[in-house]
């Protein structure tokens, strides 16, 4: 099929162009991209894109799926269309399901169970459900992200004992994490060495498990104020520092998730500086709130490592501008309504994000010019790519049709007919949004 896309707002972070074109589409690859386009096939569908946004597709560093083991909270189906939806053009899981991803033999099951998938049947899904979600009929569905598979670092991601990497390697992992603290450093160098010439992306989430305790809440007034244990901003530095010094000992490239104080958006700005060759995420959530919206008890702001202090928040969009922080995850955790349903602290940490993300932070980072368009398709697209060892085509003739339209103005609610992912654990729920995802390319 042949699309022209009119008068459609690319924002190109591989280009540096954020600028009104023509963009004409056709076998999935781009075929002219020009400020106006007028030689045509008579079977050309023509779109009027005024007000719409065409950028890379989406890429979302980790995630988790309930499939395999709690298929109630996710299946890969629903996983794989929310990101669609979502706007996200390749997705990651983390290994903690179960059986965890931890072995040569899970890692092929799952790759035939997303290659069935691929052909199958998501692009029906979106566009059976696409009357209750609002979107343009003139908008065709999505097709199902590329779904990548982070291969466990321990057995059972218990952090005693390493498991095959070589093998996990060959059997196509995109890259290394147990999506948990690993507090052995020691077993940690070790991993660190094993890594180095297998040139595939490891992933920590630097934590100390015994300066976290039984937290729930960063620690600061409003802990203090809610009646919530608390979580020292250490836990986290600390463990980050002592990461930073094994890679400055071995080497070996580090990614490090889930950062969430200002202190650690320092550490690993001094660090980049200094040349080490590390790279950084925070999650959206960690973008658009802090502490003081924990006063609801809603469960779903329950989130692990905890939502920060203003002045942490402030820091992480800072260091995403300045790329301290090159990339926003989305770290997508389903959980089913009973799971849920019970006092903050006793719930599980978590909240999906899947179809919220892109929408709320343009809302509220770049329509109150706090971040550029560029910007922040930078840290969702080229940059999460980055750190995978992965690239992302330009918007230009004759590269691959990887892409989003978007469209900020467009209002939906959030609720339960409205989403694809299987559960519903966000502070949104009920709420309405501005910002929709129309389609995907990939």
């Amino acid at each position: 099929m042949t699309e022209l896309l009119q008068k459609v707002r690319v924002i190109d972070p591989v280009s540096e162009i954020d600028e009104l074109f023509d963009v004409l589409i056709a076998d999935g690859y781009i075929r002219e991209v020009a400020s106006h386009i007028s030689d045509i096939s008579s079977d050309t569908q023509i779109r009027d894109c005024q007000g719409l946004v065409l950028g890379p597709g989406l890429v979302d560093l980790y995630s988790h799926s309930g499939e395999p083991g709690f298929e109630e909270r996710e299946t890969l189906s629903s996983f794989l269309q929310a990101a669609a939806a979502g706007g996200f053009t390749r997705v990651s899981i983390l290994p903690d399901t179960s059986p965890v991803i931890d072995n040569p033999a899970l890692v092929a099951q799952l790759q035939q169970k997303r290659a069935e998938g691929q052909r199958g049947s998501t692009s029906a899904t979106l566009s059976d459900r696409g009357a209750e979600k609002s979107l343009s009929p003139l908008l065709p569905s999505s097709p199902a992200p590329l779904l990548h598979l982070w291969g466990a670092i321990t057995v059972d991601v218990a952090g005693k004992q390493m498991t095959e990497l070589a093998d996990l390697a060959s059997a196509g992992v995109v890259g290394f994490s147990d999506g948990k603290p690993l507090e052995n450093l020691a077993l940690v160098r070790r991993v660190l060495e094993y890594l180095q010439p297998l040139g595939k992306p490891v992933a920590f989430w630097p934590s100390d498990r015994q300066l976290t305790a039984n937290g729930v809440m960063r620690e600061g007034t409003d802990a203090l104020r809610f009646g919530l244990p608390p979580i020292p901003a250490s836990a986290e530095t600390t463990a980050i520092a002592a990461m930073l010094e094994l890679v400055a000992t071995i080497g070996t490239p580090v990614h490090i998730m889930r950062v969430s104080t200002a202190r650690s958006v320092e550490l690993i700005a001094s660090a980049k500086a200094a040349g080490l060759p590390i790279t950084a995420s925070t999650t959206w959530m960690h973008l658009l709130l802090d502490t003081k919206a924990v006063k609801s008890y809603h469960t779903s702001l329950h989130l692990d490592p905890p939502l920060g202090n203003p002045r942490d928040v402030a820091a992480l969009r800072a260091g995403v501008r300045a790329g301290a922080i090159d990339a926003i995850a989305i770290d997508h955790t389903p959980y089913s309504y009973e799971e849920k349903v019970q006092a903050f602290a006793e719930a599980p940490a978590g909240a999906i994000g899947l179809e919220l993300a892109l929408p709320l932070l343009w809302q509220y980072l770049v329509e109150t010019e706090e971040f550029t368009a560029l910007e922040l398709w930078r840290a969702l697209s080229t940059n999460p790519a980055e750190c995978l060892g992965q690239k992302v085509s330009a918007i230009l003739p004759h590269q691959p049709a990887e892409l989003t339209l978007f469209d900020p103005q467009q209002t939906w609610k959030v609720e339960r007919k409205s989403l694809y992912t299987l559960s519903q654990n966000t502070p949104w729920l009920g709420q309405q949004l501005k910002g929709h995802v129309l389609q995907t390319w990939c």
